[in-house]
C-alpha cells in the first residue's frame, strides 16, 4: 500500500521539477531592448558656427558590447541622407563629428553650420549581435532650424520678459486709478443734469422767499409808523381842544 501511495507522488514531484525547468530556461531567455531620447528641436541663427545634437538610449538585456551608433538626416521633400558612414565622422575638421563622452550618450556635432542645414537629425541604435528586432531602434528625431536673422539670447529673452511684467503691471495700476476716479468724479449726464435743475429750484424758491421776507417786513414797518402817527396826531389834536376849553 506504500508503494502504491509513493508513485503519484513521485509523477507529482517530476511534474513539478519539469515546470520548473521551464521557467527557469524562459527567464534564461531575454530579449535586448533599446531605447532612445532626442530633443524635438534645435533653434539657433546664422551667428552660431557649431551645433551639437544629444542623443540618449537605454539597453536593457543587451550584451555588453558597444552598439553601432547611425545618424541619418531628411530635409523637405528628401529621402534620408546616412551620415557618417564607416567611421567618417571622428576628424573635427570635416563637416560632422560623432563623439561618445559617457555611456548610453552619442552626440552629433556639425561645424561651419548654415541655412542648409536645417533638417531632421535621426539618430540610430544597433546592437549588431543580437537577432532581436528591439535591439535596433532609431530615435524620434531632433528637428534643427537655422534662422536667417539673429534670435534674442537666454538673457535678452528675460531682459524682455522682465520689461513686459514690469508694463503689465503698469498698466493694470493705471486702470485700478482710473477706475476708482471715474467712479468718485464721474457721473452720468442725467444725474447731472437732474442736480444742477434741483439745485436751481432751491435757489429760485431761496431768492421768492427772500422778497417775501423783505416785502413783509417793510409793509410791517410802514403799517407801524402810521399807527404811530395816527397816535401823536390824536394827540395833539386832544391837546389843542384842551387848551381851547
Amino acid at each position: 500500500m506504500f508503494n502504491k501511495m509513493a508513485t503519484p507522488n513521485r509523477v507529482i514531484t517530476l511534474i513539478t521539477l519539469e515546470f520548473n525547468l521551464i521557467l527557469l530556461y524562459i527567464g534564461s531567455t531575454q530579449t535586448c531592448i533599446v531605447q532612445i531620447a532626442q530633443p524635438s528641436l534645435l533653434e539657433i541663427d546664422y551667428t552660431y558656427k557649431i551645433i551639437t545634437i544629444p542623443c540618449n538610449f537605454s539597453a536593457t538585456n543587451c550584451s555588453t558590447s558597444q552598439p553601432e551608433v547611425l545618424w541619418f538626416r531628411q530635409k523637405a521633400e528628401n529621402q534620408p541622407e546616412r551620415l557618417c558612414p564607416k567611421d567618417q565622422c571622428l576628424d573635427e575638421a570635416g563637416k560632422f563629428t560623432t563623439k561618445s563622452q559617457i555611456p548610453h550618450q552619442v552626440f552629433l556635432t556639425l561645424n561651419e553650420v548654415d541655412v542648409s542645414d536645417s533638417a531632421i537629425y535621426f539618430c540610430g541604435i544597433a546592437f549588431s549581435d543580437s537577432i532581436e528586432p528591439k535591439s535596433k531602434q532609431t530615435g524620434p528625431g531632433t528637428t534643427l532650424v537655422v534662422r536667417n536673422e539673429k534670435l534674442l539670447s537666454h538673457e535678452g529673452e528675460n531682459i524682455l520678459i522682465a520689461f513686459l511684467a514690469l508694463l503689465s503691471f503698469y498698466i493694470a495700476i493705471l486702470s485700478v486709478i482710473f477706475i476708482i476716479i471715474s467712479k468718485l468724479k464721474l457721473e452720468p449726464p442725467n444725474k447731472r443734469g437732474s442736480d444742477k435743475a434741483s439745485q436751481k429750484k432751491r435757489s429760485a424758491r431761496r431768492i421768492f422767499q427772500e422778497i417775501a421776507q423783505e416785502l413783509y417786513h417793510r409793509r410791517y414797518v410802514e403799517t407801524k409808523q402810521e399807527e404811530r402817527d395816527d397816535y401823536i396826531y390824536e394827540n395833539r389834536r386832544a391837546h389843542s381842544n384842551f387848551e381851547k376849553s
